[in-house]
C-alpha cells in the first residue's frame, strides 16, 4: 500500500542536532558535576565514592535497557545507585538537583543543525504534521534541549523514552504518536540515523521509514541488519523525498 504522509516523525541525537566535542570529556566533566552536588548534599563521605562511579552504573543500565527496550529513568538509576552506597531515601530535590548539574554539562555539547529549522518550517508551510519522539534516559533533559534549540514551536507532539516508559524500537512510543495524530502508520513516516531504533521500530509498525545517514558510519559492503524505505544524507533532502513521494501515489 502506498504511503498517504501526512505527519513527520523525529529523532533527536544525530538527526536534529549533533554534538561537537569528543564525549568522553564531557562525561567525566558531567560526573564531576553531580558528585559536586551530592558532596554539598551530604551524601559522599560513608561509604566513600569517586565521581565516575555512578556514570559506570548508567553505562550497565544503559546495556540492559538496549536489550528490555524499558526505560527506568536516570532518576531511577541514580537513586538505586545512592540506595546501594547505604543513602535511602534521598529527597527527590537532591536527585533532581544532582542530575540537572550532570545535564547542564552534556547539554552544551548539542548544537542544532543549519538544516534543522528551515527544513521544519517548510514542512509545515507544506501541511505537514511534525512529532518528535526521543530516547532518553531523562524527559527533563530533552525538554530543556528542545527549548534551548528553539525546537518546540514546530513540534505538535513530543514524547521520550524516560516519559514513555519504552525505548524504540518498542511499539508503544510510535504508537503513542500515532494516536496522538490520529493517524494510520502508512500516514506516517520516521526520520532517524538508528537503524535499529528508528528504522526498525517504524517498519515493525509499517512506518515509512527514512534512515539520514550524515553522522553514520555507512558499512563498507553495504549489508545493513534493516532495509530503510528512503535513506537521505541530510535534512535538505526530506522535501524533494516527501515530493517524489506524493507524486508517485
Amino acid at each position: 500500500m502506498n504511503p498517504d504522509i501526512k505527519v513527520i516523525l523525529f529523532d533527536l541525537g544525530k538527526t536534529l542536532m549533533f554534538s561537537r566535542f569528543p564525549w568522553p570529556e564531557i562525561f567525566s566533566r558531567a560526573d564531576i558535576a553531580l558528585f559536586n552536588i551530592l558532596e554539598a548534599s551530604g551524601f559522599s563521605s560513608v561509604p566513600q565514592f569517586t565521581p565516575d562511579e555512578f556514570q559506570v552504573c548508567l553505562n550497565n543500565y544503559y546495556d540492559q535497557r538496549n536489550i528490555d527496550l524499558v526505560e527506568l529513568s536516570a532518576s531511577f538509576v541514580l537513586r538505586d545507585f545512592l540506595t546501594s552506597k547505604g543513602y535511602v531515601n534521598v529527597p527527590n530535590p537532591v536527585i533532581r538537583q544532582a542530575l540537572d548539574a550532570m545535564y547542564a554539562i552534556t547539554q552544551s555539547n548539542w548544537f542544532i543543525e543549519e538544516d534543522t529549522i528551515p527544513t521544519l518550517k517548510e514542512l509545515i508551510k507544506r501541511g505537514f504534521r511534525l512529532g518528535l519522539i526521543s530516547n532518553a534516559a531523562d524527559d527533563r533533559d530533552v525538554q530543556q534541549l528542545v527549548d534551548r534549540l528553539d525546537l518546540r514551536p514546530h513540534f505538535e507532539f513530543i514524547l521520550t523514552s524516560a516519559a514513555c516508559g519504552r525505548r524504540k524500537p518498542h511499539p508503544l512510543i510510535f504508537k503513542n504518536a500515532l494516536t496522538y495524530f490520529s493517524v494510520e502508520p502508512r500516514q506516517a513516516a520516521m526520520v532517524g540515523d538508528t537503524l535499529m531504533a528508528d528504522i526498525s521500530g517504524a517498519e515493525n509498525l509499517g512506518i515509512y521509514s527514512i534512515w539520514l545517514t550524515r553522522h553514520v558510519q555507512l558499512p563498507p559492503d553495504g549489508d545493513l541488519p534493516v532495509q530503510p524505505q528512503a535513506v537521505i544524507s541530510t535534512l535538505k533532502e526530506l522535501l524533494p523525498l516527501l515530493e517524489e513521494i506524493r507524486t508517485d501515489q
